[in-house]
């Protein structure tokens, strides 16, 4: 894909009067030489994927480590019962679950969409998916969301990172939370900049977010940071459409998530040498699982 800044994506879509979502449509029919249809139909494919793995999640599966398994049921379950109680309210509780299923379906070896990695996979679906069976049963409406959160991930891979091992989990979690943020304000009627300031707002709040991953596996605490990313997005979405904006423009965050990823010591980069992996509980937990 050509973009390598959202900066160069809103001034299309403004030059030429079109949405962010078709920007990117046409770049891949360019990119891959294909045809409308055909691009369509990739997205859809994907997203059926995307629907497919939420709804085939198992509760009672453990992922072999034994470190992760069931807490999304259990999530579910607090969902549906204690409503009353509840901080987040049922919406958000929802989104939560489908995080952390998400997360945990990765984990046990299920199949899964990459979105733009398989550690941070839950964030953009445990958005799409309420918001598809809650709020906007139109199969189009999520293919455009997709485009957008697409684009989102495409610029930030090519100026920064999508990557844990070379900038952190902020490379990871960060640019998911940002894909869905941007894919919510297009569905909450946002215009492009509004898409471009989600995603920056997002990003800068999970700025310096290391990759300590216990044992080396893919788990603990990936799964329960696919909820903060959740989260994450769904509240910079909301304060966009307040009308609030991010004081450092998209493009210079994303540039800013680079140097804080060059700068990281390689301990927080994936290696499981430093922070949550090398706790006493966390070295414990290596032992067994790693003997």
């Amino acid at each position: 894909m050509a973009y390598e800044s959202l900066q160069e994506i809103i001034t299309v879509c403004k030059e030429q009067d079109k949405p962010f979502w078709e920007v990117i449509l046409e770049e891949d029919i360019s990119e891959r030489d294909v045809t409308r249809q055909d691009s369509l139909d990739k997205m859809r494919s994907t997203w059926d994927a995307m629907l497919l793995a939420a709804a085939t999640y198992e509760s009672n599966l453990k992922s072999k480590s034994g470190l992760v398994g069931g807490d999304g049921a259990k999530m579910e379950q607090y969902q549906h019962s204690a409503r009353e109680q509840s901080l987040c309210g049922e919406y958000v509780d929802g989104c939560i679950a489908g995080a952390l299923q998400m997360g945990e379906s990765n984990a046990c070896m299920k199949r899964i969409v990459a979105a733009p990695t398989a550690g941070a996979c839950g964030v953009l679906p445990a958005v799409l998916v309420p918001y598809f069976q809650k709020r906007e049963r139109n199969t189009q409406k999520m293919l455009e969301a997709m485009y957008v959160a697409a684009g989102i991930g495409q610029v930030i891979a090519a100026r920064a990172s999508i990557s844990g091992a070379a900038g952190g989990c902020q490379a990871e979690i960060g640019s998911a939370s940002a894909m869905a943020a941007g894919a919510l304000v297009h569905l909450q009627g946002g215009d492009c900049e509004q898409i471009a300031h989600a995603a920056a707002m997002a990003l800068k709040n999970l700025l310096g977010l290391v990759c300590d991953p216990v044992a080396g596996l893919v788990e603990v605490p990936c799964v329960k940071r696919n909820v903060i990313g959740t989260v994450n997005a769904l509240s910079c979405a909301d304060m966009v459409m307040a009308g609030i904006t991010s004081r450092i423009p998209p493009d210079q965050v994303i540039d800013a998530m680079k140097e804080v990823g060059d700068k990281m010591d390689v301990s927080f980069r994936e290696t499981a040498l430093g922070g949550l992996a090398v706790t006493p509980a966390g070295m414990d937990a290596a032992r067994r699982v790693l003997g």
